[in-house]
């Protein structure tokens, strides 16, 4: 077998790992009746009708190229359905199986070094490892401002990308040396901030760009590093119980349907009109988020 062979088989370990821990943290606050983690006072955890369209949505637009974890969360913010302080464990617990099924696809399609793509697939990882550590003990208010500030960012790289401010990438498929090293510290601060709810795509792109690597080699890179640093982060989310049940179980069961259909089916649509529409949205979302935590600071105050 081939290193990417390998990297298969241990993608399809972790996804092994992610499934037990995932439904051992589903049962659990299924016994607990966890209604503040979204379980019914029934003690019911399937996913509103709603919350399977936000997971296939984004999942659609994210094996595009657009992203989840900024879409989600305004979808979240927006009709309320999941409280701040557990929306960064459900992004990354949600959507960790539609992620590993487009590493998987665009692993085996998508032309990359076998070392490069593994060295910063495992930065990446311990990044969330020790990102998810932090935010697991972060109080709501400090979530809400992590959450507005990495969403006014994914809205100006988006918006930088519209504007094709990017730099346009080179030929490379493999990093050495110097690059390499860059890359890897990059990639490891990365899978800490997606953590707070900063989606890696955009900044994983750039990151490509700049190190001289092909526009293309982004996509095994960013995806495979997601399909490995989501499940490794989902473990902490889930054993502390920082997720909510029902959305999760819907981004999950939503996206991976959407993934394939996007990948095999779509391929590719016009999306300009939509990123702009998501720029909107998004900008929106973090200002609402930053004005709410905000007013709670001087509701603090004021009671003290």
């Amino acid at each position: 077998m081939n290193a990417k062979d390998w990297l298969f088989v241990a993608l399809a370990a972790v996804l092994v790992l992610y499934v037990t821990v995932f439904v051992g943290g589903v049962l659990a606050a299924k016994r607990k009746r966890a209604v503040a983690q979204g379980v019914g006072a029934d003690g019911t955890v399937g996913p509103s009708l709603l919350m399977l369209v936000v997971g296939f949505v984004t999942n659609f637009f994210d094996t595009l190229g657009i992203g989840s974890f900024a879409t989600t969360t305004a979808a979240y913010k927006l009709k309320r359905l999941v409280p701040v302080r557990l929306m960064p464990g459900t992004l990354n617990v949600g959507h960790t199986i539609p992620t590993i099924a487009q590493a998987y696809i665009y692993t085996k399609i998508v032309p990359v070094d076998s070392f490069t793509l593994i060295t910063m697939i495992a930065a990446s990882a311990v990044g969330s490892w020790l990102g998810a550590g932090v935010v697991t003990r972060w109080p709501r208010r400090k979530i809400q401002v992590g959450m507005g500030l990495a969403l006014l960012g994914a809205a100006i790289l988006m918006l930088m990308t519209q504007l094709s401010l990017f730099p346009g990438g080179g030929n490379a498929l493999a990093l050495s040396g110097t690059r390499l090293v860059i890359g890897l510290a990059g990639n490891f601060v990365l899978g800490a901030l997606m953590m707070i709810g900063i989606g890696l795509y955009a900044p994983c792109m750039i990151l490509i760009y700049l190190l001289g690597m092909s526009p293309t080699a982004a996509f095994p890179i960013m995806m495979g590093s997601c399909a490995f640093l989501m499940p490794t982060s989902s473990v902490r989310f889930v054993k502390s119980g920082t997720f909510h049940v029902r959305a999760a179980l819907g981004l999950a069961i939503g996206g991976l349907p959407a993934v394939l259909i996007a990948a095999f089916l779509v391929k590719a649509l016009p999306l300009a009109y939509v990123r702009w529409l998501v720029v909107v949205v998004v900008v929106y979302t973090a200002v609402n988020m930053l004005m709410t935590a905000r007013h709670e600071e001087e509701a603090t105050i004021t009671h003290a």
